[in-house]
Parts: C-alpha cells; sequence; structure tokens
C-alpha cells in the first residue's frame, strides 16, 4: 500500500507539473483566479491635465486627489540614473532649455537623456512653459526627478496623512529602435530600475508596464513576483490571445487604449485571471461607462474626476 501511494504522489505530482508546463508553453490558455478588487485610480504621470507631468509635484497633488495608484514613466541616463521622463528625451512641448529659449520643432530628439548625467538634466526646467493640450496646468520651475526620490517625497507624504502607501505603475520607455541610441538594451534597463525599487523596498508596490514586451519578459524571468501590466496601441487590432502568445505569458494586468474596451474583453481577461485597466480617460462620462463594464480600473490625467 506504501508503493502504491507513492507512486499515486508521483502521478499526481507529474500531472500537476504537467499541467503547469502546458500553460506556461500556451499562456493564452492560462486561466488563474481573478479576484475583484477595489476601482484603481490611477493618476496619469501623476496628474498631468492639472501639474507638470512626471514631476514630484504632480505625485502629491494626485495623492490630494485620492488616486490608488501613481502611473509614470522612467527613462535611464548617461550615468545609469533613473529619472521620470515620458520620452528619453527633452520634449518640446514641456521644456524650457537653460538659455531660456525653448525647444525647436524638429531638434527635440537632440536632447538625449541617454547622453546626458542627471546633473546636466537639472539645467532643463519642464513646469513652466505653457501646455499646448494642457490649459488647466499649474506652471512652475521643476525638474524631471529621480525615481528614488519620488519614492521618499511620496512616501513622507503619506505618512504625513497617515495614509497607507501607494502603488506605483511604472512604464519602462524602450523599444528595439532605441537600444544603445535612447536607452540601454531591455536587461540593463529592467535591472537599473529593480536596483532602485529594491533599495527602496517598494518591490510589492510597483507594477512594471511596457509597449515593449521584451522589457516585460526578462522583468518575468529574472524578477517573476513583481506585477506586470501589457500596454497596448489604440490602433493595434491584435487579439487577446495572439498577444499572450506573443508576450509568453499571463501578465498581471492588461491596460489598452480605452477605445479597445467593451464588454467582451473586459470577460476575456478576468477568465484568464488579469485585470483590465484601460488609458488614458479623460472625461466623466467615459470612466462611468468603463466602470459599468467591469474594468478595474483607469487611468486619467485628470484625477480630480474620480470626485465629481
Amino acid at each position: 500500500m506504501k508503493n502504491a501511494g507513492s507512486i499515486l504522489f508521483i502521478i499526481l505530482f507529474l500531472s500537476c507539473t504537467n499541467t503547469r508546463k502546458m500553460k506556461d508553453n500556451n499562456p493564452s490558455a492560462a486561466t488563474t483566479t481573478y479576484q475583484q478588487e477595489a476601482f484603481d485610480q490611477q493618476g496619469h504621470r501623476g496628474c498631468r491635465g492639472l501639474m507638470p507631468e512626471n514631476t514630484i509635484p504632480a505625485m502629491i497633488h494626485a495623492i490630494d486627489l485620492g488616486v490608488t495608484t501613481l502611473e509614470m514613466d522612467a527613462v535611464i541616463t548617461k550615468d545609469k540614473k533613473v529619472i521620470l521622463s515620458h520620452e528619453p528625451w527633452f520634449g518640446k512641448e514641456i521644456t524650457t532649455l537653460p538659455d531660456g529659449k525653448y525647444i525647436g520643432e524638429r531638434t527635440e530628439r537632440t536632447y538625449n537623456i541617454f547622453w546626458m548625467t542627471y546633473e546636466q538634466t537639472k539645467d532643463f526646467d519642464v513646469g513652466m512653459k505653457p501646455h499646448p493640450r494642457f490649459p488647466q496646468q499649474k506652471k512652475m520651475k521643476v525638474n524631471k526627478p529621480l525615481l528614488e526620490a519620488v519614492f521618499d517625497s511620496v512616501n513622507q507624504a503619506m505618512m504625513t496623512r497617515k495614509r497607507p502607501p501607494l502603488q506605483y505603475n511604472i512604464e519602462t520607455k524602450t523599444n528595439p529602435e532605441g537600444d544603445g541610441v535612447f536607452h540601454p538594451k531591455p536587461a540593463e534597463f529592467v535591472d537599473l530600475l529593480m536596483d532602485v525599487i529594491n533599495k527602496k523596498g517598494m518591490a510589492d508596490f510597483v507594477t512594471i508596464q511596457s509597449f515593449d514586451f521584451r522589457t516585460l519578459q526578462y522583468l518575468h524571468e529574472k524578477y517573476p513576483s513583481v506585477k506586470t501590466a501589457m500596454l497596448v496601441e489604440d490602433y493595434d487590432k491584435i487579439t487577446l490571445d495572439d498577444q499572450l502568445r506573443k508576450l509568453g505569458f499571463t501578465a498581471t494586468i492588461y491596460s489598452p487604449h480605452y477605445s479597445l474596451v467593451n464588454a467582451a474583453l473586459v470577460k476575456q481577461c478576468h477568465e484568464k485571471g488579469m485585470k483590465l485597466i484601460p488609458w488614458t480617460v479623460n472625461d466623466k462620462k467615459t470612466i462611468n461607462s468603463l466602470k459599468a463594464l467591469g474594468v478595474d480600473g483607469v487611468i486619467t490625467d485628470y484625477p480630480n474626476l474620480f470626485s465629481e
């Protein structure tokens, strides 16, 4: 009987192992238990509609507007520092040069952050120039901050307000054409990012998102406990199953442009154990419509909409 029991245990163990391998090899068929949680109110680049994007003041203001997650973008400097920036260069829409002038229409990519030390980036202002698409944005002199400074400032603000730690949704700003030109290759980029996250003890509070699946694949391989989010453009008509096969595993969150969301997609994501959090939703009516469909949260430039 003991031998029979041992054989049965081995058979069951191998069966579970094979099932797990089948799921890893075919992520589009993988299902995990979906657990509905409180609606995730994410502030896009802090609160881009109201404050200079990807800055500490934007993050602090978003906190006071009641966000549950701060969404932001990360790039790498010449001296391997992780700073917040939507592009790996100084964008013409938001930048004032050290001499007080604005960046020309065709020259913004020459102000490549990957070619600058962090100290050099501090000479560029990203808060004083009037934003052509966000006229409500408050103007102030401010620089692109280090990610670790963002963690420190936000954690201090949360303690002062006697609130628990927030979540962070950090995008890796990479693509194959930019490797070695505007950013390191995916493995180095992710390692530099995770070094800061782990140094500050923030791994449990972070999701890494990307349109570049290479960074998510490396992250899943080397840092499997870190939450991941697949970003999907509004023009991307590839099916969810095909996207998951391309990714090679089931991400924590599926994050498409809000125009792609319908009831069937919400159901499909939840059946696969993924949350669905669309971007970037900037009116109350659409936020309410998406909530009615059952999305798990939204990303918005105007977190003040959550309390209206």
